[in-house]
């Protein structure tokens, strides 16, 4: 038993690259499944472009289930040991969870489970290694969990889930409202314009957004820091007039590009956790 450490590592391994199996998989449905959906490209477009997302996310990750991991829990109050078996815990939870869920084709966020199986594990270790002791009590929970980030981590995939429904509504609301009806001429008075506000909104949130807690944004904070508006403004200028262009020339909606720039934004969010 000298070499249990090393065959729970081994184990952990494994388990980790089935849960990238089981969580990929469940994301790939989340981010490809409007663009599948509205066959406005061939599949193999949008195969290229998620593939490309995924890479360049995944290549300049901020490590978000890094700062997950050391928000839940203080390391410094369990032995390794106990963060063995936490992280155990996590990997095997994390894959019957997923699994179970998308099984019986139900909603679920990889990330929304791997921070509450974190929680969980934590927890429970923590209360185990408060029975066995005679000088601490539950009260002292709060030593061993970082409540205060771990409540900030929680209330903020709560509050994304809000933000998105809200904004996802409105915008679906006011696309429905301008395109219903007489598509084709819509499409030509409307298109340019429409193609360069959604354009200008996901390039801010791949570049100006994703930038943001990757090592690379401290050598341009002078440059974006400040100008954001002067920034989003230029960008929807030119994103429309390469969308009037774009029209123009192919005689082909701008949408499709809209929903390619989508799934490439979607993907790269994805991957960068």
């Amino acid at each position: 038993m000298d070499n249990i450490y090393l065959f729970m590592l081994i184990a952990i391994t494994i388990l980790a690259v089935a849960d990238i199996v089981v969580g990929v998989s469940n994301d790939a449905i989340n981010f490809l499944n409007s663009a599948i959906g509205s066959k406005a490209i061939s599949m193999r477009t949008i195969m290229i472009v998620a593939s490309l997302g995924i890479f360049i996310g995944a290549v300049f990750s901020s490590g978000m289930m890094e700062v997950a991991r050391k928000g839940i829990f203080v390391p410094g109050q369990f032995y390794f040991d106990e963060i063995m078996y936490i992280f155990m815990a996590v990997m095997i939870t994390d894959i019957l969870l997923l699994d179970f869920f998308n099984t019986l084709g139900l909603p679920t966020s990889t990330t929304v489970s791997i921070v509450f199986n974190l929680l969980g594990a934590a927890v429970v270790m923590s209360l185990i290694k408060i029975s066995g002791s005679d000088e601490h009590s539950i009260a002292d929970l709060g030593n061993y969990i970082n409540t205060s980030k771990a409540i900030e981590i929680i209330s903020g995939i709560l509050m994304s889930v809000f933000i998105a429904f809200t904004i996802g509504a409105l915008v679906q609301w006011v696309s429905r409202l301008v395109f219903t009806f007489h598509y084709e001429n819509k499409i030509k008075n409307f298109g340019a314009l429409f193609g360069g506000f959604a354009l200008a909104a996901i390039t801010y949130f791949i570049f100006l957004k994703g930038l943001k807690g990757t090592p690379y944004y401290k050598d341009m904070q002078g440059l974006i820091e400040g100008k954001e508006a002067i920034i989003l403004i230029g960008s929807f200028v030119l994103r429309t007039l390469f969308s009037f262009a774009f029209q123009k020339i192919t005689n082909k909606s701008i949408l499709i590009i809209v929903i390619a720039v989508g799934t490439f934004g979607l993907a790269l969010a994805f991957s960068r956790k």
